[in-house]
C-alpha cells in the first residue's frame, strides 16, 4: 500500500541522508546536507544499466497487464485488436532496449537482414490506425530490402507520426519496387512540409536520415500530389529467400 502517495513523486529526502549528486567529474557536488561530505557518484555506464533494467521491468509490467487483458471474456473484438497492438509495440520496444543493452564497442548500427518490407509497413499502418483520427491508407505488394528491421521501424514510425501530425484527414503509404531500390512513399494532404512547423519534424526527419542513409539508402522531400509533404525513403533491394513460396 502506498497511502496515497504517487509512484511519480518520491518523499523529499531528510538532512541527514545522503543524496547522490548528477554533476560531472569535477564539478562541485550537493553532497550531504548540512556536513560538506562529498555526494556519491554513479558513474555513467552503472546508471545507464541500472535504468534499462528499471524501464525493461516496467516494460514487462505492461506486457503482462495487456495479455491479461487481451484474454479477459469481457472484452470486445475492437479493444482485443488494440490489445494486440499494444503488445506488438511493446515488442518493438524491446528489440530498442536490446540494441541499447549492446557492448559500447558494438557497431552503431546493427549489420543489414533481409526483410519483408510491406509486411513491416502494415504492422506500422496498423498501429496509427488505431491512433489516429485520420484515414491511413496502405498499397503495395511484396517487396523484400536489406535493412535492420527495427532501424526501418522506427524511420516509418517518425515519418507516420510526423504526417499524421500535420494532415487535415487522410495519409497515404504506398511500397513498391523501382530498377532495385524499394520505396517506401508517405504522403499527406496537410500544408507541406515548408509550411509546416518544425521541432518535432524537423528532429524526427534527421533521425529517419541518419537511419536509412546508413544503411545505403536516401531520403526525399518534396510536394505530394494531395497537396502536403511527400517523404519517400528509398531502400537497397534485395531478393526473396530461396525457399519463400506466396501465399495462395
Amino acid at each position: 500500500m502506498n497511502d496515497g502517495q504517487s509512484r511519480s513523486s518520491p518523499h523529499d529526502s531528510p538532512a541527514h541522508i545522503a543524496t547522490l549528486s548528477r554533476t560531472g567529474p569535477g564539478e562541485p557536488g550537493q553532497g550531504t546536507a548540512g556536513t560538506g561530505t562529498p555526494a556519491v557518484r554513479e558513474d555513467a555506464p552503472l546508471w545507464r544499466r541500472r535504468l534499462r533494467h528499471d524501464i525493461r521491468h516496467e516494460l514487462g509490467t505492461i506486457i503482462m497487464l495487456a495479455s491479461a487483458v487481451a484474454v479477459a471474456d469481457d472484452v470486445g473484438d475492437g479493444s482485443r485488436a488494440r490489445i494486440e497492438q499494444l503488445l506488438g509495440e511493446t515488442r518493438w520496444l524491446d528489440h530498442l532496449l536490446n540494441q541499447l543493452d549492446e557492448d559500447d564497442d558494438a557497431p552503431p548500427m546493427p549489420c543489414p537482414e533481409r526483410i519483408r518490407v510491406d509486411e513491416l509497413a502494415a504492422e506500422v499502418v496498423t498501429g496509427m490506425r488505431l491512433a489516429t483520427r485520420h484515414e491511413v491508407c496502405l498499397t503495395g505488394g511484396e517487396t523484400w530490402a536489406h535493412m535492420d528491421a527495427v532501424a526501418l521501424w522506427r524511420a516509418l514510425r517518425n515519418v507516420l507520426d510526423n504526417a499524421c501530425r500535420v494532415a487535415e484527414g487522410r495519409v497515404n503509404v504506398e511500397v513498391a519496387s523501382r530498377q532495385g531500390w524499394v520505396s517506401v512513399q508517405v504522403d499527406d494532404d496537410g500544408p507541406g512540409f515548408g509550411a509546416a512547423r518544425g521541432g518535432l519534424a524537423s528532429l524526427g526527419l534527421g533521425i529517419v536520415h541518419d537511419l536509412i542513409s546508413g544503411y545505403g539508402g536516401s531520403l526525399e522531400i518534396r510536394t505530394g500530389e494531395m497537396g502536403g509533404a511527400r517523404v519517400r525513403m528509398l531502400l537497397p533491394a534485395a531478393p526473396a529467400p530461396d525457399d519463400w513460396r506466396p501465399h495462395p
